[in-house]
């Protein structure tokens, strides 16, 4: 029996790496179906020369992308076409807090602002870098990506970001072959093809990349509402000063979160997305997450 990382899906036929970096083509046993739980890219896995025989128990159990056991999401933001959104970044933020992957915030297509314009969007990030790693970059002219390659190593990495913000140029500027792979993926998402019939890992710098786009939804449906605050972690670490222990930081006296806001600790954006999103989670109907 070996053990090994399911690396690759297509049409039921697992590419499983073993511990030696030798590839398997292995299928799963007719158990998973049964137990409806089907083993998925990512998984740590054992096997013999046939079959899949147990899955390990899962660090993280992604919908959208379908990928297990992720390590860290680069978190993809242009600065023009389309424009920088806060807004967006503070709801991709909170999905992937949610899931318990350490995000890494990439804005990109900096050659499209002036030096005064990217001063001050940097400025204006300067309080996320308390919290997150933040990296300036072209794809275009290849600046500074570099500083993205050392992050790779080891881990397992997706893609989140909205469309048109160079997710596909990123993963170009950093291995051409990768960038194809994607495009793939994407034509079949224009046809609206189930694309869970090809899931692959691509080796990128040491690590693993999921050749999938990434987060393709900012739903909200299987978050829970207590959830919320935990999940913006620069309220989480203020939340013990807050007079109330479950403290919402919406309408509670003496709450430190509130205090800071109107202190100028906060930003006034982050605190104004934070309330869209509880209110939004607050009021939505209950959904049913499949997979």
């Amino acid at each position: 029996m070996k053990q090994g990382r399911i690396i690759k899906l297509i049409g039921g036929l697992y590419t499983v790496r073993c511990e030696l970096g030798i590839n398997y083509e292995v299928k799963a046993r007719g158990k998973f179906r049964h137990i409806n739980e089907s083993p998925k890219v990512g998984d740590i896995v054992t096997f013999d020369n046939d079959f899949i025989m147990t899955v390990e128990e899962r660090e993280n159990n992604l919908v959208r992308p379908p990928v297990a056991n992720v390590d860290q999401a680069l978190l993809i933001n242009s600065t023009k076409e389309p424009n920088f959104s806060f807004h967006l970044l503070d709801r991709f933020l909170m999905l992937i807090e949610n899931e318990d992957i350490t995000p890494v915030i990439v804005v990109t297509k900096i050659d499209l602002l002036t030096q005064d314009e990217l001063n001050q969007l940097k400025e204006q990030l300067a309080y996320y870098e308390t919290y997150y790693k933040v990296v300036y970059l072209s794809s275009k002219t290849k600046e500074n990506i570099e500083e993205l390659k050392h992050l790779f190593e080891g881990k397992i990495s997706v893609f989140a970001g909205q469309t048109g913000a160079g997710k596909s140029s990123l993963l170009n500027a950093l291995n051409p072959h990768f960038d194809l792979e994607t495009n793939e993926i994407s034509k079949a998402l224009g046809r609206g093809k189930h694309t869970t019939r090809h899931s692959e890992l691509l080796d990128v710098f040491g690590g693993l990349v999921a050749d999938t786009p990434g987060f393709s939804k900012l739903d909200f449906y299987d978050i829970e509402l207590e959830n919320v605050p935990v999940n913006f972690v620069d309220f989480f670490e203020r939340s013990n000063q807050c007079k109330f222990r479950a403290c919402t930081h919406i309408n509670e006296p003496k709450c430190k979160v509130q205090e800071d806001v109107k202190n100028g600790n906060i930003l006034p954006s982050r605190y104004e997305n934070y309330k869209i999103i509880y209110d939004e989670i607050k009021n939505q109907k209950p959904k049913y997450r499949s997979e």
